[in-house]
């Protein structure tokens, strides 16, 4: 698995939807495809790019083809993201401060 292929999966507002139907737990592909309102084709085509990409993986319960989240890439996703979490927490905290330094410019408003 590329971080190319796993950011371009991820880059689909479908996949995603997916992606987050995948952790509450296993589903099959009609499944999926109900739940995400895509066609079955639509559905599978979706999820052979996640299996590319890492994100899912599936196996064999009978006729029926189960796939599952696999949470490693998220993991590695996670790991890249975390120093520009930690400055945009760092930012964040410091225009609370500023905010709450400022003074209140609200108009008060009228007492009949």
């Amino acid at each position: 698995m590329s971080d190319a292929a796993l950011w371009a999966a991820l880059a689909d507002p479908h996949r995603r939807a997916v992606v987050a139907l995948l952790r509450t737990g296993p589903r099959t592909v009609g499944e999926i495809a109900q739940a995400c309102e895509l066609s079955q084709p639509s559905a599978s085509k979706h999820l052979k790019v996640l299996r590319e990409a890492g994100l899912v993986r599936v196996r064999q319960e009978a006729q029926r083809r189960v796939h599952t989240l696999d949470p490693a890439p998220l993991t590695a996703l996670d790991a890249w993201l975390a120093p520009y979490r930690k400055l945009w927490g760092e930012s964040l905290d410091a225009l609370g401060r500023r905010l709450d330094a400022a003074p209140d410019t609200a108009e008060p408003t009228p007492k009949d």
